[in-house]
């Protein structure tokens, strides 16, 4: 099994990319953490921001393979702590499926992303830069890990 983070943006601040980088790495093989760079859509003073969250969704859709469980990250979805993570975790580990994420980009997903979505997880009520989703994302991700192998890394 392996996550993939499927997120809109391709020009990342490094630290942006260190941290998830770092998280990442510390995955074990049987369930990396992969990074999937969508372009963000054409944004300007004359365009619709709705058109370049379409065609950002478009292309996360284009992504999931089927039986891929898929989740879409949004600030109204259900937050879920890292214990209930850990045991969601080990369910999609019995599923066998790879789990995808969406990570919308700075108008958020579109209404397509979020209806193919099994679940809408949100991290905080904050609203968090997407380039900081990544890291927290990912970070979540190694600490479900870590509780699942009783790892001295999550320490509640």
């Amino acid at each position: 099994m392996r996550f993939r983070l499927v997120a809109a943006g391709t020009r990342m601040p490094e630290w942006v990319n260190a941290g998830f980088r770092y998280y990442a790495q510390r995955m074990p093989r049987e369930c990396a953490v992969e990074l999937v760079e969508i372009p963000l859509g054409a944004r300007g003073k004359s365009q619709n921001p709705r058109r370049a969250i379409e065609e950002e969704s478009k292309k996360m859709l284009a992504v999931p393979r089927p039986g891929d469980v898929v989740l879409a990250m949004e600030v109204s979805g259900r937050q879920i702590g890292s214990e209930k993570l850990a045991s969601r975790m080990q369910g999609w580990f019995e599923g066998g499926g790879d789990v995808l994420i969406m990570i919308g980009g700075p108008d958020g997903l579109g209404e397509a992303c979020r209806e193919r979505a099994a679940l809408q997880w949100s991290l905080s009520d904050l609203t968090l830069p997407h380039g900081l989703v990544r890291i927290v994302v990912a970070e979540q991700l190694y600490r479900a890990w870590s509780i699942l192998r009783n790892h001295p890394y999550h320490r509640a």
